[in-house]
């Protein structure tokens, strides 16, 4: 097995100096105005004898690996999983590689995933925290890394952030169920403390307030298994027999009480007209197809990314922190009636 090249090598070869051939071979030649003539010389010779840099000797040397992390509640989950996709293509086209995991969470598992990845020399860092974390993410802020927290906060952490305006979002879909008469608007949720969660409820409790309506919440546990959640559903439309609309505060939990009232023996939108936080491709499948709190996902990675980009590239200052809302998209479809009784 013939020896594996190395810059010293293609200097020696060459007949010039070790940092010449690094900064040609790391993009910098203009920038230290080595000559086009000796820039292509140096290129050619690397292509023609299949140089491959060593990355750990380079992230030894710069004290960057080139890696970033994703770590979110679960990368299957139809949200998460496009905002993975998106971010990939941008952390691909700016020279970086994207680690994914996913906490379930669960505060200890993140802790052990945290620790993980700092073994690796993880350069950044986008998280959607479980509660708990709290010491964690402030060591990682403390040690100089960046970290950007999306879909949920920590109020008592000050970081970047980059979410959505929750509580829009279910404020507008409340207004417009109540505009089309209905009374009686539940909302299914999870029994989280987590911040998106909160400004959902907060949203539809502010619209409901407004016109003199009475709130009905119904918390699912977040360990629930889709079973467990359709049966516990069923349960609460048959005892809430007056209800008009139902509010779901994620898609998953919409796709187990679409379940529920079908099981229910009611029809969508005629005895319940409901709205899913979070899109999903399946949602146009349904007959009725499904209303939707949309995100933009596209746009939301964007501002992700540049928001973690410039702190890796020095764009700015590490303490300068980036809170970033996006505004949501209220897609309305067969779920919901569009005129009044």
């Amino acid at each position: 097995m013939s020896k594996k090249l190395s810059i010293n090598d293609i200097a020696n070869e060459l007949h010039v100096a070790k940092s010449t051939v690094s900064f040609i071979l790391n993009g910098k030649a203009k920038e230290k105005r080595i000559s086009d003539e000796l820039t292509e010389k140096v290129l050619k010779f690397v292509e023609e004898k299949g140089y491959k840099p060593n990355h750990l000797a380079k992230s030894l040397s710069t004290g960057k690996t080139k890696m970033i992390c994703l770590m979110v509640e679960k990368i299957s989950d139809y949200f998460f999983s496009h905002i993975a996709f998106h971010l990939e293509a941008l952390a691909y086209k700016n020279g970086y590689k994207i680690i994914y995991c996913s906490t379930e969470n669960d505060p200890e598992k993140t802790r052990q995933l945290i620790t993980l990845l700092r073994a690796r020399h993880v350069d950044g860092y986008i998280i959607t925290p479980p509660a708990g974390v709290e010491p964690e993410i402030k060591a990682l802020i403390n040690d100089n890394l960046p970290v950007v927290l999306f879909d949920r906060f920590l109020p008592t952490v000050p970081t970047d952030y980059v979410g959505l305006d929750n509580y829009k979002g279910t404020f507008d879909a409340t207004e417009v169920l109540i505009k089309t008469a209905a009374k009686k608007i539940a909302l299914f949720t999870l029994g989280s403390v987590q911040t998106q969660m909160e400004e959902r409820q907060s949203g539809y409790l502010a619209a409901l307030k407004k016109h003199d309506l009475k709130p009905l919440i119904f918390k699912i546990p977040f360990e629930n298994d889709t079973e467990t959640t359709i049966k516990q559903s069923i349960q609460f439309i048959n005892e809430h027999t007056d209800l008009d609309a139902i509010i779901f505060a994620t898609n998953y939990l919409a796709l187990s009480g679409i379940k529920a009232i079908n099981e229910a023996g009611l029809s969508i939108p005629g005895d319940i007209s409901i709205i899913a936080f979070d899109d999903h491709d399946v949602f146009n499948i349904y007959n009725p197809s499904i209303s939707a709190i949309a995100q933009p996902l596209d746009e939301m990675a964007k501002q992700l990314f540049k928001t973690l980009l410039d702190k890796l590239e020095n764009k700015v200052r590490l303490k300068d922190l980036t809170r970033v809302i996006i505004q949501p998209e209220l897609i309305l479809r067969g779920s919901t009636k569009t005129s009044l009784n």
